[in-house]
């Protein structure tokens, strides 16, 4: 299924999803966005013009997304404690990056294989792990995000630009890389499972900023401030470099992120709520390809109760008007021919097709059948 708002840069359908175990990242200045004298006098234009009308904004720092790296063939899956989602035994034949695309490659939908782990080129899938492995080589990630940093002024001032299609076209030439001069920060998104088996929506309010009105999933943005803050390190954002930053605790960010916003938005108490399995990486076209990570999070409680406590109103209750249950059956059905799917926003969209795709129940079912009784 494709649509021109959203389309899968990366899905994790060979592992039914990633652990945070199998996620790293690698920063670095190489994966900021280029920058141009003229550019960054447009984008300075357009925050000021958005300040004047909108004195609350904020300019706060976040990840760019750069590329990724994909698991190599001498890369297996890792062990998984009993209890825990197991994915399936497979590896990936070789590495792919998306920095080198050309526009026409944004537009790739999922496979009709959900076993490809990602859209272009070829993967292989193997079969079960041999024994003799070492241990350090069953632990070794199976994905690497790099990232570099961006703030929300650089999105607007590019992604969310009436120049963007332009700024697009100068990335594919000057740099071979039509996301070289945007902003492209990295959000996060989750489809929270009710203990009943019903996923969470929620109906945007018509004062957000983007997509007012729609259905969308609870998300929001990983914060660079927070892994600083996390390492003992106080800065104010404008002071934020990667050289501040470790790896692990970018990743740690990254996954914890996604239960924070669900927390905030839907009132769901973080101790109801599973271990995020990441699902993969969407893009949103409706504002120049950016990208967010696309999570499973499981809820210990029903949707009855989940209802309750959206009702009670958590820290950002003011930024959706409603909440609305589906039933998994109905999620994995939806398509552009369903009435609901016009009344989804990009975000929803493209964490429906990753869901679709990747199905991460299959985990907990791997985890029920292999944990001792």
């Amino acid at each position: 299924m494709t649509d021109s708002e959203v389309s899968v840069l990366l899905h994790c359908a060979a592992w039914s999803g990633l652990l945070e175990s199998q996620v790293q990242a690698e920063l670095s200045d190489r994966f900021n966005r280029q920058t141009d004298p003229t550019v960054e006098h447009q984008i300075e234009e357009v925050w000021t013009e958005r300040v004047s009308k909108e004195p609350w904004l904020f300019n706060g720092s976040k990840f760019r997304l750069h590329s990724f790296r994909l698991a190599s063939s001498s890369s297996a899956s890792p062990k998984h404690p009993a209890g825990t989602h197991r994915p399936h035994a497979a590896v990936l034949g070789r590495e792919l990056d998306h920095c080198r695309r050309s526009e026409e490659d944004d537009d790739l939908c999922i496979n009709d294989s959900p076993g490809d782990a990602i859209q272009s080129g070829s993967a292989e899938r193997n079969g079960p792990v041999s024994s003799q492995e070492s241990d350090d080589q069953k632990a070794a990630p199976l994905l690497t995000l790099r990232l570099g940093l961006t703030c929300y002024k650089d999105y607007l001032g590019t992604n969310w630009s009436r120049r963007a299609a332009e700024l697009r076209r100068r990335g594919e030439v000057e740099f071979g890389d039509p996301r070289a001069l945007l902003a492209q920060p990295l959000g996060v998104g989750g489809v929270l499972c009710t203990d009943d088996g019903q996923v969470v929506l929620i109906r945007r309010s018509q004062r957000v900023a983007e997509a007012g009105g729609l259905l969308d999933i609870p998300g929001g943005h990983p914060e660079p401030k927070a892994v600083c803050e996390r390492l003992g390190r106080r800065v104010r954002e404008e002071q934020i470099g990667v050289h501040m930053m470790q790896p692990r605790p970018v990743v740690s960010e990254l996954f914890s992120s996604v239960c924070a916003e669900i927390r905030d938005e839907v009132n769901v108490p973080l101790s109801c709520l599973g271990a995020p399995v990441l699902m993969g990486v969407a893009l949103n076209h409706t504002s120049a390809g950016r990208p967010s990570a696309e999570f499973y999070v499981s809820c210990s409680l029903t949707s009855d109760e989940v209802r309750r406590l959206y009702r009670k109103g958590g820290a950002e209750a003011s930024e959706s008007t409603d909440i609305i249950f589906l039933c998994k059956t109905e999620v994995l059905q939806l398509d552009r021919r369903s009435p609901l799917w016009s009344e989804l926003c990009p975000s929803a969209k493209g964490a429906v097709l990753l869901y679709q795709t990747v199905k991460p129940e299959d985990r907990e079912t791997a985890a029920s059948v292999n944990t001792p009784r």
